[in-house]
C-alpha cells in the first residue's frame, strides 16, 4: 500500500512540473488599432512632396495620402503626430504612435531599432548649390573646405561622408528646408537630399539649381516597432495589393514623377 501511495504522489508531483502553463496573449498592434478605432501615425511636414501642410492648411504629400488609404482599408479614424525628423524613430519607440510614415531609408542602423516595410519608392540623392557655385556635378564638392547642408539625423549624412570624404557635413534641425534656406543665405555651400525635394528647391530659391549625377539611390519605407510583427505584414500586404492595382504608380505619378499636385496643393 505504501508503495501504491509512493507512486501516486509522484506521479502528481510529476504531472505539476510538468504542465505547460498557457503563455499570456501577446499584444497585437493591429488589434489596438482597430478596437480603438483610431490609428496614430508619426509624420514630419516639412518636405515637399512627401510630407507637408498646403496652402489651404491641410496636411498633405504622398506619404500622408498613403497613411489616408491604410487608415480607410483599416477602418479607422487617424491621428497625425508631427515631429521634426529627429523625432521620429523615438516617438515610436515610446510607443507614442503606431507607425511613421515618412520618405525614410531602412539604413542597417535604423533596423538594429525598428522593422521596416518593404520600399515603397527609391528615390534618386542628388546635391544642389546656389547660382554662385561652379560645381557641375556632384563630385566636384568632395574638397576640404566644402560645407555640405543635410538635414540632422537623416541617412544623407551617412551619403555625404561616405562618398564625399573630403567635405565636411553640417547637420542642421528643421528637415531639408532649413538646409536649402542655409544654403541661400550662404551658411553652407551645397545641400543634399532626394531629387523630387531638390527639384521643388528650384523653383522656393531663386538661382538653387541641381547638379548631375545620382549619388545612391535610396529606398524608402514605413518603419514600425520590432514586437509588431502583424503590423508589419499587414502593412507589407497592403503595398502589394495597392502596387498591383496601380494605386501606388498613380499616387508616385501624381506626387513625384511630376508637379500635377502643385496646382492643387501649393
Amino acid at each position: 500500500m505504501n508503495f501504491l501511495k509512493t507512486l501516486a504522489v509522484g506521479a502528481v508531483a510529476f504531472a505539476a512540473a510538468h504542465t505547460v502553463t498557457p503563455a499570456p496573449a501577446s499584444a497585437d498592434t493591429v488589434q489596438d488599432i482597430v478596437n480603438s478605432g483610431t490609428l496614430n501615425v508619426a509624420v514630419q511636414t516639412q518636405g515637399p512632396p512627401f510630407s507637408f501642410v498646403d496652402k489651404h492648411g491641410e496636411r498633405t504629400g504622398f506619404a500622408v495620402e498613403v497613411v489616408k488609404l491604410i487608415a480607410q482599408d483599416m477602418g479607422v479614424e487617424i491621428e497625425f503626430h508631427d515631429y521634426e525628423w529627429k523625432g521620429l524613430i523615438p516617438s515610436l519607440l515610446a510607443e507614442k504612435v503606431d507607425f511613421i510614415a515618412a520618405d525614410m531609408t531602412p539604413t542597417p542602423q535604423r533596423a538594429l531599432q525598428l522593422v521596416f516595410t518593404e520600399p515603397f519608392y527609391y528615390s534618386d540623392v542628388v546635391a544642389y548649390v546656389a547660382g554662385g557655385s561652379d560645381a557641375a556635378k556632384w563630385e566636384d564638392l568632395n574638397v576640404e573646405g566644402v560645407n555640405i547642408g543635410v538635414p540632422q539625423a537623416s541617412s544623407h549624412v551617412k551619403f555625404v561622408r561616405d562618398n564625399m570624404p573630403n567635405a565636411t557635413v553640417v547637420e542642421l534641425s528643421g528637415g531639408s528646408p532649413a538646409v536649402a534656406q542655409a544654403l541661400s543665405v550662404g551658411r553652407v555651400d551645397a545641400g543634399v537630399t532626394s531629387r523630387e525635394i531638390a527639384t521643388q528647391f528650384t523653383t522656393e530659391f531663386e538661382g538653387v539649381r541641381l547638379l548631375d549625377g545620382t549619388i545612391v539611390q535610396s529606398p524608402l519605407s514605413f518603419p514600425v516597432r520590432p514586437t509588431d510583427t502583424h503590423l508589419e505584414a499587414w502593412l507589407n500586404n497592403w503595398f502589394r495589393i495597392k502596387k498591383a492595382d496601380r494605386t501606388i504608380e498613380r499616387m508616385l505619378e501624381y506626387w513625384v514623377h511630376t508637379k500635377a499636385w502643385e496646382a492643387d496643393h501649393k
